[in-house]
């Protein structure tokens, strides 16, 4: 089964995440299919806490990839986040 979740990248305790989509028998660091966002969940002054590929995500989850619940909750706020960047039309 294809996995959409999130595989740690930096420092001791400087935390980085990518957001990859990956088959979910292979191990956390192992090799992904595609790099799809990024995630900093300690971003200080102007660095990004949050980029994501939404479309590239809608593709994967179209053809049966399942997020993890983190990875979810993650996309959630981005489309929130995302609606509320871009006023409604009137």
């Amino acid at each position: 089964m294809v996995t959409i979740r999130l595989t740690r990248r930096g420092g001791k305790k400087d935390p980085f995440y990518h957001v990859v989509v990956t088959d979910s028998r292979k191990r956390q660091g192992g090799t992904s299919l595609e790099q799809v966002g990024i995630f900093n969940p300690i971003a200080r002054g102007k660095e990004i806490k949050l980029r994501l590929d939404i479309a590239r995500i809608d593709a994967w989850l179209a053809k049966g990839a399942k997020a993890s619940e983190r990875v979810a909750a993650l996309v959630k706020d981005y489309r929130k986040q995302q609606q509320a960047e871009t006023p409604a039309a009137a």
